[in-house]
């Protein structure tokens, strides 16, 4: 068969239990998305896909070069990735593909940090506005009228008319939609009104058998939305501790409606784009993907934010369609991860990875996609959040290791220094979650006697994930540097 395209779609901070498509294995129904649930039917829906470090930057880097942060360079988002890591860009576009990408970059803007090896390209600068946003171009920057999720998917299909129709291409559509503040388009306000979104079951969690370090976070619905993300001030008679349960809900009925409200413009454009393929008679020919950079807590454990490693903010939406290759209407439930996405597409492309892209610390999941069995493909995940105690969210760095029925966690309390940052050095605590006794992560048995035995394995396979990929667990005081596997 002819080289087929990628249109890879990434938002931002999406998680997938606010997708429709879903409903089935997650633990609640609070939108309908039915452009981003069509490609589901037509292609096959991703149940175990997680980020290694969940937050924009990180994500990114891992995406492009198939790699962990210690590698890229990208820890945080104050760090900027290291060119001397390829890219799937440089690699395809030294294939012959044609390459684009529009929206949301996020790996800085400086000269060194522009985007590399696209054609075309252009994008916000930091995070970006929602309406009438400055775009940043190689021929310099201006303001650009609209809804920032319209005007992306715009700029796309106006290159895939100028395109080569000779020449392969890579496209990467970067929303930055629903990040927050959350700025819903006019056209929407009326979605998913106040008193009307289902809470989920674990809103009010207490983070009684929690670490320290997870409970001093400053990702609380109740305590740490304020009037810049919600619009709203807060009722008089809503404040004081007393009033805890009845300011929850209120701040999660607002949240929810402004977040969801932006994700309904992610669903109509994924369906421009789609409709714009079939019109074009591209979709035979051109894999699609559609992900979030990673998830993202929607109130689950009374949270908003990411960063850390529970399923809500580390599972990452993915719904992958190739006419003719992948069976339309399927799941995969292996666990795969961002790092692995770099040598997928590259398979997609003809490539060997292992080739083309030889830093890559990824596999190929193109034979899953096709229904074949990989017999040692991997059974658990490493993860690491390096950005400790950043001023806005408080939140630890942490690094751990999840299997289909555990998740440990070792928080090693380690400052990286950010600006801003009270640099606390915690005490280390670890946590481990029973997930098919405890899918919900409620209760952290690390010092039960009883899962001693499971406790002990977790962390010989945790030494073991740290070795293979090359990372060095810290024990003290880090920086976001990278550990070069090479010279």
């Amino acid at each position: 068969m002819p080289t087929p395209n990628i249109v890879f779609v990434m938002s931002d901070d999406h998680a997938a239990h606010a997708i429709s498509a879903y409903s089935d294995n997650t633990r609640s129904k609070v939108n309908s998305t039915p452009h981003l649930d069509r490609l589901t039917r037509d292609g096959v829906r991703m149940d175990a896909t997680y980020c290694t470090n969940s937050i924009c930057s990180p994500s990114r880097a891992s995406i492009l070069t198939g790699t962990y942060s210690h590698v890229n360079g990208v820890a945080s988002i104050y760090t900027q990735i290291d060119y001397r890591v390829p890219t799937i860009a440089e690699v395809l576009k030294d294939a012959g593909y044609q390459t684009a990408l529009f929206g949301k970059w996020h790996l800085g803007q400086r000269p060194e940090a522009a985007p590399r090896h696209f054609d075309e390209w252009r994008i916000f600068p930091d995070q970006g506005e929602y309406v009438d946003p400055l775009m940043i171009g190689p021929d310099g920057a201006g303001t650009v009228p609209g809804y920032a999720t319209d005007i992306v998917t715009d700029q796309s299909i106006d290159w895939l008319r100028r395109r080569d129709p000779d020449q392969p291409f890579l496209l990467l559509v970067h929303h930055k939609a629903p990040h927050r503040p959350w700025v819903p388009d006019e056209k929407h306000k009326d979605l998913y009104p106040v008193g009307s979104i289902p809470e989920p079951s674990t809103l009010f969690d207490d983070h009684s058998t929690r670490s320290q370090a997870v409970r001093g976070v400053r990702m609380s619905v109740a305590e740490d939305l304020g009037v810049e993300e919600l619009g709203e001030e807060l009722p008089e008679e809503l404040r004081g501790p007393e009033n805890r349960e009845a300011r929850m809900r209120w701040k999660y009925q607002r949240y929810l409606r402004d977040y969801l409200q932006c994700v309904q413009s992610i669903d109509d454009n994924v369906g421009r784009l789609l409709d714009f393929l079939d019109d074009e008679g591209l979709a035979e020919n051109t894999v699609v993907v559609y992900t979030s950079d990673q998830g993202f807590f929607l109130g689950d454990h009374g949270w908003f934010d990411k960063r850390l490693m529970f399923d809500e903010s580390l599972q990452m939406p993915m719904m992958i369609r190739w006419p003719g290759v992948i069976e339309p209407g399927g799941t995969c439930d292996a666990m795969v991860t961002n790092v692995d996405f770099a040598a997928t597409f590259l398979d997609m492309a003809g490539l060997d990875a292992a080739e083309v892209l030889p830093t890559s610390q990824g596999r190929s999941f193109l034979p899953l996609l096709r229904g074949e069995e990989i017999p040692d493909w991997p059974e658990a995940i490493y993860y690491r959040y390096w950005e400790h105690d950043d001023p806005n969210h408080n939140a630890p760095a942490h690094y751990g290791i999840r299997t289909r029925d555990h998740k440990l966690i070792h928080y090693y309390g380690a400052g990286l220094g950010v600006p801003g940052s009270s640099d606390r050095l915690s005490e280390p605590e670890w946590e481990l979650y029973d997930l098919r006794n405890d899918p919900e992560e409620l209760v952290n048995v690390a010092d039960d006697p009883a899962y001693a035995a499971t406790r002990a394995t977790l962390t010989t396979q945790l030494a073991e994930l740290q070795e293979h990929y090359g990372d060095l667990p810290y024990e003290g005081p880090s920086t976001p540097a990278p550990h070069w596997p090479w010279t």
